[in-house]
C-alpha cells in the first residue's frame, strides 16, 4: 500500500508506524513551501494522511479537492503517532468492510 502523508517535519516515527501496519511506501512532502500546492499527487497512491496541525490551508484545500477527483481515500489527522495509527486503523478496517 502506497501513502502520500502531507505535512509535518520529522515524521520517522509516523513513516515507521504506517510500515509496521502495512503501507510499503511512504512519501513525505512537508508542505512548507507555496510550491507543496501545486504538486500531483503521485501515481498509485492509495491514500493521503494529511497532518492538519502543520499544514497549510490552501495546500489542504488543494489536496482534498484533488484527491476527491481521483477517488483515493483521504485521512485527516493530528501529528501524534497515537492520533495516526488510530485514523489508520480506521481507515483500514473500513477497506476489509468494503473488499
Amino acid at each position: 500500500m502506497s501513502i502520500l502523508l502531507i505535512g509535518g517535519d520529522k515524521v520517522t516515527n509516523i513513516t515507521d508506524l504506517l510500515k509496521s501496519l502495512g503501507a510499503t511506501k511512504t512519501t513525505h512532502w512537508d508542505s512548507r513551501k507555496n510550491s507543496t500546492s501545486h504538486k500531483k499527487i503521485p501515481a498509485n497512491t492509495d491514500a493521503i494522511i494529511m497532518l492538519t496541525d502543520f499544514l497549510k490551508h490552501n495546500s489542504m484545500s488543494h489536496f482534498k479537492k484533488s484527491a476527491k477527483k481521483q477517488d483515493i481515500p483521504l485521512i485527516c489527522t493530528r501529528r501524534g503517532t497515537a492520533s495516526v495509527a488510530a485514523e489508520f486503523n480506521k481507515f483500514l478496517e473500513t477497506r476489509k468492510c468494503l473488499s
